[in-house]
C-alpha cells in the first residue's frame, strides 16, 4: 500500500486523543487580541493571516498548543510551530483557555472567497485527483470533496481559506520550514511533490471551495 496512504490511516487511528472540552461562549471573551489579525469572528480581512472561522476544533486546539510550544525561548529545534507574529501571544493562556478559543472560532461561519477562473481546472485536478504517478493522493482523502476536513482526525477545513496563506503553508511544508504535521510527515511528503504552479492553482481553488 502507498506509504502516504498508510500514514493517513495510522493518523486517523491515533488523533482522536482526549483534550479539554472547549466552551465557545467562554472563548468569545478570550479572543479580543486575536481579532486584529484574524477578525472578531475569525474571518481575517488580511490574506496573509488565516481565517479561523469554521475551522475544526481539534485542529485549532492542536495548532494553538503547537504555536505556544514553538514560541517558548527554551523550545528545542523542530518543536511546535514557530510563527514570528505569534511569539509570546499565547504564553498567558492555559489549556482550558486554548480549548475555549478553539471552540469559539470553530462555531463561527467561514466566508468563502473566489477562485481564479484561469487556475480552476489545474487546482481541481490536483485537489480531486492528486498526482498518482508520483504517489501523491488526492486532497479530498483528508480534507473532503468540499474542503471541510475531518474533525475526528484533526484534519483541517480548507474551503474558503485565503490563497495567500495557503500558498505560504504549502511552500513552508515543502521547504521544511513548517514541521508540525507529525512523525508521519504527511504534509511535507505531499508538498514535496508540488511545483510553485501547482501550489498557486491549489490555493486558488481552495479559496473558492465550499
Amino acid at each position: 500500500m502507498n506509504k502516504v496512504l498508510v500514514s493517513l490511516l495510522l493518523t486517523l487511528g491515533i488523533t482522536g486523543m482526549a483534550h479539554a472540552a472547549g466552551d465557545a461562549q467562554a472563548g468569545q471573551g478570550k479572543v479580543a487580541v486575536c481579532g486584529a489579525c484574524h477578525g472578531a469572528d475569525g474571518n481575517s480581512p488580511l490574506p496573509n493571516f488565516p481565517k479561523l472561522a469554521g475551522q475544526g476544533e481539534k485542529y485549532l486546539l492542536k495548532q494553538l498548543k503547537d504555536i505556544k510550544a514553538g514560541s517558548s525561548p527554551t523550545a528545542a529545534p523542530g518543536t511546535g510551530r514557530k510563527i514570528l507574529e505569534m511569539t509570546a501571544m499565547l504564553d498567558s493562556y492555559n489549556d482550558q483557555d486554548l480549548a475555549d478559543i478553539a471552540a469559539y472560532f470553530a462555531s463561527q461561519n467561514v466566508t468563502v472567497g473566489f477562485a481564479d477562473p484561469a487556475l480552476v481546472e489545474h487546482g481541481e485536478r490536483l485537489f480531486r485527483g492528486g498526482k498518482l504517478e508520483l504517489g501523491m493522493p488526492a486532497c479530498t482523502g483528508c480534507h473532503a470533496p468540499n474542503g471541510v476536513g475531518i474533525e475526528a482526525a484533526a484534519y483541517p477545513h480548507l474551503g474558503g481559506q485565503h490563497a495567500t496563506y495557503t500558498i505560504k503553508q504549502l511552500t513552508d511544508f515543502r521547504e521544511g520550514n513548517r514541521t508540525n504535521d507529525g512523525d508521519a510527515q504527511i504534509m511535507r511528503t505531499i508538498a514535496a511533490k508540488l511545483s510553485n504552479k501547482d501550489i498557486e492553482a491549489l490555493a486558488s481553488y481552495i479559496q473558492g471551495l465550499h
